[in-house]
């Protein structure tokens, strides 16, 4: 079993950046990638970015230029820098593993961002 802790979340204003954190309880993290998703309350959850277990990035459309993922592997922690932050930003922000060999997934209990105007 594999905990994720998502920290970093918080109030900020329109145009202010954040960093999230989700630091991984295992030792073979190098052999996850790693996403982000965010939840508004009664809306689906949504995917906003992933770092692949090799390092490669994607973004979803309405986030990219302004996200950045990374990731330690030797602190077993993935990073969400979200820069020009805007109120749709505003959601709860979920970490996500999946172990490149088994497949087996993951998910943190999230943190709140809040985008004020």
């Amino acid at each position: 079993q594999v905990q994720l802790v998502e920290s970093g979340g918080g109030l900020v204003q329109a145009g202010g950046s954040l960093r999230l954190s989700c630091a991984a309880s295992t030792t073979i993290f190098s052999t996850f990638d790693m996403g982000w998703y965010r939840q508004v309350p009664g809306q689906e959850r949504e995917w906003v970015a992933r770092i692949a277990a090799g390092g490669t990035t994607r973004y979803a459309d309405s986030v990219k230029d302004r996200f950045t993922c990374s990731r330690d592997n030797a602190k077993k922690t993935v990073y969400l820098e979200m820069n020009s932050l805007k109120p749709e930003d505003t959601a709860d922000y979920y970490c996500h593993a999946r172990n490149i060999f088994s497949g087996m997934t993951y998910w943190g209990r999230g943190t709140l961002v809040t985008v004020s105007s």
